[in-house]
């Protein structure tokens, strides 16, 4: 019989070489029983391996993915599940591979399951003739012939405990050598293995029984997940912990005997107990990952930012915050780091299984009224502006911005207050007054552009009220806002996953972000009796609160070196809790956390070259003068050192109750020898020229009587005449505001009447309605007008010297 080409394959030895070559079939190196014999075996070789890729392409490995999908599961930093969402069938998997499993786990399985895994095609042909050999004396398999392989290939594709069932198991096992390398084949054991209940895989097990990732275990929890798979429901170990702990041992013994683990070792994880644990369901973070679970997927988790150790601890203060607040009271806080942005602690609501508290709803990004949070945002851009450093002169007085009344949360006014104290106090008139002057559009205009976009009521643009309150945003939003003044102005897009890249926006100069936080970090603790006393920097924190109105949201944000932090405390439902406001309730959870988290000691940011230290003067907030001693200079009542930002010193602002500018300081002439004031008319000896720094006069009930005196200026010496127009005389109408409504007090029929009377001017004084002359009167001298018909008016009142004033208003009729 020769062969069909005349040739065959041999191995030759060639000068201690193996080599293949190709002979001629009458070659001498040709034997005929050779040659049959190693056909034989290439027939059954090529006729089995034929079979074998006939079979696999007719009956298809069963891919994992197709169906048993793993939960979606949304991870802390560290890998730690925060929340997991099951499949469709409730079975709970954590994907998981080797490098993710301790290596003691890894040891325990294979040597106690297949010790030949890494060698064999899939099969152990001496563990199958073993078992053979018991199924044929006994009747049923008695010892496991299975590898690794073969289990997986269970696990994958079920099959009955007979010869048939066995059989398709060994065919499954050899189509999984065929597809996959033994890494992949030991991946597919790791997260699909079953370990009781609906837990499936090493890393679910891990978790719910243990607590801990796969790769945290020990040598005693190694052995037990090791075992548990091969009777995972009578082995339960939170239902049969004695017989969790015998198959364990039994595990640990066999490493002892193989010599993989020491016997001190061994001898010591014997002692560990088995505790009776069972909790599938991570909830550690639970509205995150509920807003997250739409960004996984079944075979790769979300990987977040959060610090289990910091979410818990927020979670947990929280939680005690609200145990002694009334029914319906909720909380939400979130810590950010400000270098990276990344999110390390998420907490939405005070109790996410209590339903009476709304424990469902996420109050991080829920829409709200900011009350006074914004107010740090308003000083930094009013200082970029040069309106203000920040020490200058501001006034806290009942005033109308266009028909916009504010008052302050404590329902008391300060009089002249510096814009540091203004803002450390959360005062209103002060907040208002500056963002009339700098503009809500333009105010709102920097704020989205630093990414912080405020939501409005329908047809409403910004306003006045913006400041106090009057427009909506998130506590996420309010902490992006925030890091800006952390990250030297620029606000930064807070993190959640790890595939986030940093994005940030120009909120603020570097400069003017500076200032604030120093001005912020001067607020003293309202914990604390002493503020900042004793307390590291680590500790240090530049906050603000803020209120709602109607006590509907309590807020304080803030930051610290290392963080930026954001409270929230009220109903979810937006009804009122009374008393619970900014400073009394969320500032003392906000220093709670503060002081919660770990601790990094920190050399205090420099201070950027925009930014310097001066000296400045009330009431006129330009600097003092080096020519006079404290407490000298007779144009500086007070002095105060500032920060200054590009050497910019503004005056203080002109005053609100003057119409029409006024120059300040006031130059007057003075009689030496009465002290009154004169004008050049006047035949007086040497009249000494004198500057008067004036006082806002809405300040002028705060202050003392030596300030008013300085700042007043004196009645004209009765020798002269004063029939000369000085500009420091200015005319207001009083009594009556703009927009103000008139109609008859009571049952009254007539037509209201008013009372003209004005402040200031020169001489007489001219009243004119609608254009129409109605009165005359002398300076401080009072009129009384009855009004004729309803309607809308204009009332102007002018003196001598061409100064004038007018108010608008309606009258309504008896009858309305």
């Amino acid at each position: 019989m020769k062969w069909s080409t005349g040739l065959i394959l041999f191995f030759s030895r060639q000068k201690n070489k193996d080599v293949i070559r190709l002979y001629p079939a009458d070659s001498k190196y040709f034997h005929p029983a050779v040659f049959t014999g190693f056909l034989i075996f290439l027939s059954l070789v090529l006729y089995t391996g034929t079979a074998f890729i006939v079979l696999d392409k007719q009956f298809p490995f069963y891919q994992p993915e197709y169906d048993k999908n793993f939960a979606v599961t949304v991870v802390s930093d560290n890998g730690t599940p925060l929340r997991s969402f099951p499949d469709t069938k409730g079975v709970w998997r954590y994907p998981v591979n080797i490098k993710e499993v301790s290596p003691l786990y890894i040891q325990a399985l294979i040597n106690y399951e297949d010790r030949y895994f890494r060698f064999h095609p899939g099969v152990n042909p001496l563990a199958l003739v073993r078992a053979l050999f018991q199924f044929l004396d006994s009747g049923r398999f008695l010892s496991g012939g299975s590898t690794l392989t073969m289990q997986a290939a269970r696990i994958l594709h079920p099959h009955t405990k007979d010869i048939k069932g066995k059989s398709c198991q060994m065919f499954r096992a050899f189509q999984l050598e065929y597809h996959f390398t033994k890494d992949e084949i030991l991946n597919i054991y790791l997260n699909y293995a079953p370990f009781g209940g609906p837990i499936e895989g090493v890393q679910a097990a891990s978790f719910a029984y243990l607590g801990k990732s796969a790769l945290e275990l020990s040598h005693a929890e190694a052995a037990l997940l090791a075992v548990l798979p091969q009777s995972p429901s009578r082995m339960r170990p939170d239902r049969h912990p004695d017989r969790a702990s015998r198959g364990r041992n039994k595990v640990l013994d066999r490493m002892a005997k193989f010599g993989i683990w020491d016997k001190s070792i061994v001898k010591d994880a014997k002692m560990e107990k088995v505790l009776a644990r069972f909790e599938p369901k991570p909830m550690t973070a639970p509205l995150l990952a509920r807003r997250l679970k739409s960004q996984g997927n079944p075979f790769q988790p979300v990987r977040t930012f959060i610090d289990p150790f910091i979410q818990e601890t927020v979670a947990d203060l929280i939680y005690g915050f609200t145990a002694d607040t009334p029914e319906h009271t909720s909380g939400a806080a979130i810590v950010v780091e400000n270098k990276s942005l990344k999110v390390r602690a998420y907490v939405g609501s005070a109790d996410f299984f209590n339903n009476s508290r709304f424990g469902h709803v996420d109050m991080v990004g829920a829409i709200r009224s900011p009350g006074s949070t914004l107010k740090p945002f308003l000083y930094a851009i009013a200082m970029e502006e040069g309106l203000i450093h920040s020490e200058s002169l501001l006034v806290d007085a009942p005033f109308s911005f266009s028909g916009y009344r504010p008052d302050n949360f404590t329902r008391h006014f300060s009089g002249p207050v510096s814009a540091s104290e203004a803002l450390c106090r959360s005062l209103n008139l002060p907040a208002v007054d500056i963002i009339d002057r700098i503009g809500p559009k333009f105010f709102d205009t920097r704020l989205r552009q630093g990414g912080l976009k405020l939501q409005y009521p329908n047809y409403q643009e910004p306003n006045l009220t913006m400041i106090l309150g009057g427009a909506g945003t998130s506590l996420e939003d309010l902490v992006s806002a925030y890091t800006a003044f952390a990250r030297g102005g620029m606000a930064g897009e807070l993190r959640f996953t790890q595939n986030q890249k940093i994005k940030q926006k120009p909120m603020l100069t570097k400069g003017a972000a500076y200032i604030i936080r120093q001005i912020l970090e001067e607020n003293p603790r309202p914990d604390l009796p002493a503020g900042r006393l004793f307390l590291d920097r680590s500790r240090q924190a530049a906050w603000k609160t803020g209120t709602s109105y109607g006590f509907r949201d309590a807020w304080t944000i803030g930051i610290t070196d290392q963080y930026t932090i954001g409270v929230w405390t009220g109903r979810p439902d937006g009804t009122p809790s009374p008393g619970q406001y900014g400073r009394a309730a969320a500032a003392p959870l906000f220093f709670s956390i503060v002081d919660s988290l770990p601790r990094q000691y920190t050399s205090p940011s420099s201070i950027p070259d925009t930014v310097s230290r001066r000296e400045i003067c009330w009431p006129l907030g330009i600097p003092a003068s080096e020519k006079y001693k404290t407490g000298k200079d007779p144009l500086c009542h007070r002095r105060r050192m500032a920060w200054i930002l590009n050497n910019i010193i503004p005056p203080a602002f002109p005053d609100r109750t003057d119409e029409l500018w006024q120059p300040n300081p006031v130059s007057i002439m003075i009689n030496p020898e009465t002290g009154l004031r004169v004008d050049i008319d006047c035949p007086v000896f040497n009249p000494v020229k004198t500057l008067i720094a004036r006082w806002p006069r809405a300040s002028e009930p705060w202050l003392s009587p030596e300030l008013r005196r300085k700042s007043s200026i004196p009645p004209f010496d009765p020798r002269c005449s004063s029939s000369s127009f000085n500009y420091a005389d200015n005319i207001k109408i009083m009594g009556i505001e703009d927009n103000t409504i008139f109609r008859p007090p009571g049952s009254e029929t007539r037509l209201p009447s008013v009372n003209l009377m004005a402040r200031g001017g020169k001489k007489n004084l001219y009243w004119l309605l609608n254009g129409r002359l109605i009165a005359r009167s002398g300076i401080n001298e009072t009129c009384i007008y009855q009004f004729k018909s309803p309607g809308q008016y204009q009332l102007t009142v002018m003196d001598q010297a061409g100064n004038y004033d007018f108010v608008q208003f309606t009258v309504i009729s008896p009858e309305i």
